[in-house]
Order: C-alpha cells, then sequence, then structure tokens
C-alpha cells in the first residue's frame, strides 16, 4: 500500500522503520541513513519528521514497550512493535491530536504485512487511551518504565552518582541543547552572537564562549555556516581543547578525531602542527570536510591508534588527545538509541580498548608533555578508574588536576552533555 508522502502515516512508517532496525542491533543514524538513499527524493521536511518521531520513541522505548507489554497478549513482531512505539510517543506527545494519530497510524499499518495489522493498531492505540491513567500509574512502579532505561544501566548511574542518578536519568530522556562555538580565527562570540541577533535568532553566551541557542535550527540556517564562521559543538565537548593547552608551534595528535569538532577547535586556538587520526575511512573524511569548510588544515590519516607501526614516524608529540571510544552514556538524549544498543558488558570491553589506547599513545607522547583523556562516558569504570589505573602502572605518569580534582566528570544538565576529562603528564 503506497502512503502518501506528506501525511503523518508516511513519516510514522519511515520512523518505524528506522526504530525496528535499532532493535534489531543497527545504529540509528546507520538506519536513517539507509532510508534517506533509499528515497533520495524526500523533502527536508519529510526527513526531519521521521527522524523526530524516530528519536522520539527512542526516547520513550521503556515505557513505551511497557505498556505494549499490557495492551497485548503476545509480543508483537518487530516490524508492528516499532509502529506502535512509534504511535505511542507520538500519542503522549500531542494528547490533543489522538484522533488522527490513530487514524494514520492505522493507515501506516497497511504498509505493514499486506495490512493484516491494521485492526490490531487500532485496537492497542484505542485501549492504551481509554486506559491511559491506569497503565501510568502502573508504569510509576516498574523502574525501566518509570526512567525509560535499561535496569542494569539505571543500577550503575545510581551506584557512581549516588545524588545525581535521577536528575542524570531525566536529562537523557530530553532533548539536548543546540550550542556553538565560534570559529575565533574569524569572529568573536560576542560579534557572533550580534550576528544570531540580527539575523532574529535567539541566543546566550555561556562560559568559556560556547553560544547556546534557545531553540535548535538547521545548520543552513546559521548565519556564516557555510562560509566557516561557526560549528555545531556540545558546551562540554568544547572544554577539551583549553584543557590540553596546545601552543603555538607544538606537535598534537588527535588520536580518535572523527568527525572533528575537537580537531578543529583546537586549530582555531593555537597555531599547531596536527595529525588527526581515525579508523574508519568515511569518518576520516568528515574530519577533513570540516576542516575545509572552517579554512583550517591538518594532516588526516586513517589509522588505528594502537597499531604504532601503522601510522607513527617516530616523532613524539607535545600534546595528545584521547577522546577514546567509550559506551556513550553522557550523551544518549542525542543518541538515544544507545541505550537499548549497550549490554552492561560493553563497559568492560570498552574499558579493555580504552586502556589499550592509552598505553600505546603513551608511548607516543614526549617528556613533559601532557595527554587528554576524554570520555563522554558516566560509568566510573571508563573514567576516574580507568585514569587513576593508567596512572598508577606508569612510573612516569603524573595526574594533573582539574579544577583541583584528579579528573573532571561532567554530567548532563540543560547546558551540556555528560564527559570526563582527565590530563595526564609525562614526566621528564
Amino acid at each position: 500500500m503506497a502512503l502518501a508522502e506528506s501525511s503523518l502515516a508516511f513519516a510514522l512508517h519511515g520512523a518505524a522503520q528506522a526504530v525496528a532496525a535499532v532493535l534489531g542491533g543497527r545504529s540509528l543514524n546507520e538506519a536513517l541513513a539507509d532510508q534517506w538513499q533509499a528515497q533520495s527524493h524526500m523533502s527536508p521536511g519529510q526527513r526531519g519528521a521521521v527522524q523526530d518521531l524516530a528519536y522520539a520513541a527512542l526516547r520513550r522505548h521503556g515505557r513505551d514497550d511497557f505498556y505494549i507489554g499490557r495492551l497485548m497478549r503476545k509480543p508483537p513482531a518487530a516490524g508492528l512493535r516499532a509502529l506502535l512505539l512509534v504511535s505511542l510517543a507520538r500519542l503522549e506527545a500531542r494528547p490533543a491530536e489522538a484522533h488522527t494519530i490513530v487514524d494514520q497510524a492505522v493507515e501506516a499499518a497497511g504498509a505493514l504485512a499486506r495490512g493484516r495489522h491494521k485492526a490490531v493498531v487500532n485496537g492497542v492505540l484505542r485501549n492504551f487511551l481509554r486506559r491511559r491513567d491506569e497503565l501510568e500509574a502502573l508504569s510509576r512502579q516498574d523502574e525501566a518504565a518509570r526512567w525509560q532505561h535499561p535496569r542494569w544501566w539505571i543500577a550503575r548511574l545510581r551506584a557512581a552518582h549516588p545524588h545525581h542518578w535521577q536528575e542524570i536519568l531525566a536529562a537523557g530522556n530530553g532533548r539536548p541543547p543546540m550550542t556553538l562555538r565560534p570559529n575565533r580565527r574569524r569572529i568573536a562570540p560576542a560579534d557572533y552572537l550580534v550576528r544570531l541577533a540580527a539575523d532574529g535568532l535567539a541566543a546566550r553566551l555561556l562560559e568559556d564562549g560556547a553560544i547556546r541557542l534557545d531553540r535548535p535550527l538547521p545548520v543552513e540556517r546559521l548565519p556564516g555556516f557555510a562560509e566557516g564562521l561557526v560549528s555545531v559543538q556540545d558546551a562540554g565537548a568544547q572544554q577539551a581543547a583549553p584543557l590540553l593547552d596546545a601552543r603555538a608551534g607544538m606537535r598534537v595528535l588527535d588520536a580518535c578525531a572523527a568527525p572533528g569538532g575537537k580537531t578543529a577547535h583546537l586549530l582555531e586556538l593555537a597555531d599547531v602542527e596536527l595529525l588527526a587520526l581515525d579508523a574508519d575511512g568515511s569518518r576520516a573524511r568528515r574530519v577533513t570536510e570540516n576542516l575545509q569548510r572552517l579554512g583550517l588544515a591538518a594532516e588526516v590519516a586513517v589509522a588505528d591508534c594502537r597499531r604504532l607501526d601503522a601510522w607513527w614516524d617516530g616523532r613524539r608529540f607535545d600534546r595528545v588527545l584521547a577522546d577514546v571510544p567509550c559506551t556513550a552514556s553522557g550523551v544518549v538524549r542525542r543518541h538515544p538509541d544507545a541505550k537499548w544498543l549497550r549490554r552492561e558488558a560493553d563497559i568492560a570491553q570498552f574499558a579493555g580498548m580504552q586502556a589499550a589506547i592509552l598505553d600505546a599513545l603513551w608511548q607516543v607522547l614526549a617528556p613533559g608533555g601532557k595527554l587528554l583523556y576524554a570520555t563522554c562516558s558516566l560509568f566510573p569504570e571508563e573514567n576516574a578508574h580507568q585514569a587513576a589505573a593508567f596512572a598508577a602502572r606508569q612510573g612516569d605518569c603524573s595526574q594533573l588536576p582539574i579544577q583541583g580534582e584528579p579528573g573532571l566528570q561532567l554530567l548532563p544538565n540543560e547546558e551540556h552533555d555528560g564527559f570526563f576529562y582527565a590530563l595526564l603528564q609525562k614526566r621528564v
């Protein structure tokens, strides 16, 4: 059954396809990219509608999956389940449009299994509307449904952050802020704020020159974006480059560089000789593209930073940024698929990879040089425990304080996502 591309049914169906792919083990970015490629004629508005619905469904997955379990006698097939998740999220976001949403969800079901699910979708959604108060009360008694995160994730955060775990979970279910980093080689933050105001875009200046927009918007609407005046980067991520303290003339390595935000920030702040590595060729191309847009230059190479023989020429670096792969537990509001794709065992796997990266990169750091260890995680095994263990096993390593603490753990809030930083110096 063909759906009108301007209809809500079309967007619901597209979002359900993406959500089904995530529940099958794929990342949301990959699922959406495949959909854009398969339907290249879709307008930006249609793509935006599909994306918004998919993100909303994955943010609310824990609660809406709980509802499905009480509204159906047996677990639904993957495609049907995904459509119900997307439709329930829409109903909860826009209750005044319930009649239209149910009607369009039933229409979208016509494109599933030759229309055999239309009656099921209609029945489940109408039953939800009748029982909504009862189901919401029940969901508050179920931890995964209430907090919309896996139970193991909740337990880990409660143990690691006993005074803040509830705020962290609530932040993870919200929409992220859109924060800008003006290119200081071309414009001062205060001057770019004036440019935004002239275009009717409300924003405010944060600490260290980051700018937060009152309302997110497509990057194409940012004044001077195509000309390299500004980049989009979370305020927490913008702390990396200043913490590394790279100065003119230094040799700098960004070991896990893609998509290039921190690479560019380092170059915006100082005239350094910079090598940007990434193990993924397509992601490395994004680094090059971002640098070209900003009018910056660096050597970009495709290599696994742990394999020194594949990329290192023997010259040591004065500064090293190790923004290592991690669970992404601090950025789930930007990547809501992460909390459903991750497994508790992944923490130990990432920790092992992170330790191997640190051990390799320490060899390329010059005596007296500094290495900034960075993650977008909230789990101590990837953060404070990792940095402390590394410093303990390296006889020539000193862990420098950040804001009076051994490491800087940023918790997600209205201004930034969750990040961790540890600054390690090699003794002379």
